[in-house]
């Protein structure tokens, strides 16, 4: 700013100690007359010079604190100057017009103490006005200030109620998302536990069938390893099966020869297969030697020949026991009650297999003796079968006799209803013809119509309609 740049200070103090200067010399030499003219232009440059600090002083309304400062201090130091120069100047002039002019003395005196007096009013004045200006100023700033603190205020409020709005719109639509998503994974969560339960649940079942069964697989163990109780395990599963699939006329169990031989079961089928014996054999020892951990390799061989010897002397018993001439058929059946020991015969042991179909007797499990049974089941009835074909026959015969009567009335009927239908188009063409004069009957057409065949057939013929003369007896005139 002005004030702020010591040239400029500089300059105006050196052009008010000029004016000065010049305005002393000229009331020293000039006349009474030009004083007045000298202190009117001194009171239009005091004037000036208010305009123009009342300028400045506007320029200053923009800083109040420091151009209030420095406008006094500015004033202070120009007014120390001007009282030091005029102090200074008015000594030399005394100094050098000490004689004979006191009486210009006195108005010089009078003239700076005028000047001093006007310039005293004119910094008191520009003083007040720029402190005037400055107090508006402030004024005006603050009122701005504060109307631009409410509107912020008021800005911030709506935006704190738009925000506290939005934010709880949100929260609202967070909090029903997580409502929503807790509600969801409760549901799972207790479908889980449900789910968890039931598989617990059946998780103890299943403990409890995996103990029973441990303790039945205990039992068969013990059970198995008693010769007896093997024979007894295999014929009831021999039993069971025959049971369920042959009927009872079919089989008997325990049944004894005439040579003196007890059979654990036998098949009664029909001729020429005859009865069929079938003997359970277990030999589960060898076997389970053969595959037995605890033994060496050389004892699983000497195990497997073991056990190839007891399948061929099993086969020879039930060849030479229970195969009879004239009692049973040409062949047996030995069941062996399980599938594992079955595998293996016929897997690894061919030439068992072999032997034993040289002595006529097939070795089957659990599986294959339900494929023999359903072929027995098969057999029996189609014996029964070809025993009832006459009685079929008969049935037969009297079914063709009563379908040629079905027949023969069928043609009746087909030509009482071809009879029936051409009475019905009869009728109905006879219907249309009434409907077609009837409809002309309505459309008054009849008045001049001949009779046709067609009324001839109907009976007694319709009498024409003579329609009505609209204009009467004017238009037969």
């Amino acid at each position: 700013m002005w004030f702020e740049s010591p040239q400029l200070l500089m300059w105006i103090m050196l052009l008010v100690m000029i004016t000065t200067g010049i305005v002393v010399v000229f009331l020293f030499r000039l006349p009474k007359k030009i004083k007045n003219v000298l202190e009117n232009l001194s009171i239009a440059q005091s004037r000036e010079s208010s305009e123009t600090l009342n300028a400045m002083a506007d320029r200053l309304l923009r800083n109040q604190s420091t151009l209030n400062e420095n406008l006094r201090s500015f004033l202070s130091n120009e007014l120390n100057q001007l009282r030091s120069s005029s102090g200074s100047f008015q000594v030399r002039l005394i100094e050098e017009q000490s004689v004979g002019k006191e009486k210009t003395l006195a108005s010089i005196t009078e003239m700076r103490n005028e000047v001093q007096a006007k310039l005293d009013l004119i910094r008191s004045e520009v003083i007040a006005r720029v402190l005037e200006k400055l107090s508006e100023q402030s004024r005006a700033e603050r009122e701005i200030v504060q109307s631009s603190l409410k509107e912020a205020a008021n800005q911030l409020n709506k935006s704190m109620e738009t925000l506290s709005k939005v934010t709880d719109s949100r929260l609202e639509q967070i909090s029903g998302k997580v409502n929503e998503r807790l509600e969801e994974g409760f549901k799972k969560t207790n479908a889980t536990f449900v789910s968890v339960m039931e598989r617990l649940a059946t998780i103890d079942e299943a403990q409890k069938k995996i103990d029973g069964l441990t303790t039945n697989v205990i039992g068969l163990q013990d059970l198995l390893g008693d010769k007896r109780s093997r024979g007894a395990f295999g014929e009831v599963q021999l039993e069971n099966l025959v049971r369920n699939m042959l009927p009872p006329s079919a089989y008997d169990f325990q049944f004894t020869y005439s040579t003196g031989s007890r059979v654990d079961c036998i098949l009664r089928l029909p001729d020429p297969t005859g009865n069929v014996s079938v003997d359970s054999k277990f030999p589960l020892e060898n076997y389970h030697r053969m595959f037995s951990k605890d033994n060496a390799e050389g004892d699983k061989a000497l195990a497997q020949r073991a056990f190839r010897v007891d399948i061929r002397k099993h086969v020879d018993a039930i060849s030479d026991k229970y195969i009879i001439d004239g009692e049973t058929s040409d062949g047996a059946v030995m069941f062996i009650p399980a599938e594992a020991v079955f595998a293996e015969i016929h897997a690894y042991h061919n030439e068992v297999v072999e032997y034993a179909m040289q002595k006529k007797v097939w070795i089957v499990s659990p599986t294959t003796l339900m494929a023999v049974l359903n072929t027995a089941r098969a057999v029996m009835k189609d014996v029964a079968t070809r025993e009832q074909i006459h009685i079929i026959k008969e049935e037969l015969r009297r079914l063709s006799l009563d379908f040629n009567r079905f027949d023969d009335r069928m043609r009746k009927l087909a030509d009482h209803i071809r009879l029936a239908h051409k009475d019905v188009e009869e009728v109905r063409v006879s219907s249309d013809k009434i409907t077609k004069r009837f409809n002309r009957i309505e459309k008054v057409e009849l008045s001049n119509a001949p009779v046709s065949s067609e009324e001839q057939d109907l009976g007694e013929p319709i009498p024409s309609i003579v329609s009505p003369d609209p204009l009467g007896s004017k238009g037969s005139e």
